[in-house]
């Protein structure tokens, strides 16, 4: 793993999930996960592909676990207010250690009131599930904050959050 200035958020994100044997990625495509999309699909090391749901995406990491496989699911803020039930009731009860990305929207400039209220309400609803959780701002503390939590979550057998920031990826960009 690299840690030069020059070295983009995504690659850095590929690279831990390779040093951490991650080889499935589900996604709901997002346009500010876009980078990161494009780059798991060229690389052999992974298997990725798109689900229609973040549920859908939830029990597909679960089924991976109980086959002996470790993964991933990519979504946005929005997409996490379908989750809850499924994190309630089967993730967190049978130690799936579901590591979820989330590209944050709903802060800073946001203009779609629904991702708004889904930001504000995301980081209480993982912490009352007890659901380690980091919003990850800062491109030179991403890769120790990604690596040290994917090996506690496989060692505890238990769900990760992190929320990417704008602030790291740049977000949405908004039409003026």
């Amino acid at each position: 793993m690299t840690d030069t200035p020059t070295t983009s958020w995504h690659a850095i994100v590929l690279d831990c999930l390779k040093a951490n044997n991650i080889k499935l990625v589900v996604y709901v495509p997002d346009r500010v996960l876009t980078p990161l999309i494009d780059a798991l699909h060229k690389d052999d090391f992974f298997t990725v592909f798109a689900c229609t749901r973040e549920e859908e995406a939830i029990g597909v990491v679960t089924g991976a676990w109980m086959g002996g496989m470790r993964s991933a699911v990519l979504m946005q803020t929005s997409g996490f207010a379908t989750l809850p039930n499924a994190l309630a009731s089967l993730v967190v009860p049978s130690q799936i250690p579901a590591l979820m990305f989330i590209s944050e929207r709903g802060t800073l400039g946001e203009f779609n009131l629904g991702q708004a209220m889904v930001c504000k309400t995301m980081r209480p609803v993982l912490d009352s599930l007890g659901i380690e959780n980091h919003t990850i701002t800062r491109q030179d503390e991403l890769e120790f904050i990604l690596d040290r939590s994917m090996k506690q979550a496989f060692a505890t057998q238990a769900p990760a959050a992190f929320i990417l920031s704008p602030l790291l990826t740049g977000g949405k960009v908004f039409s003026k």
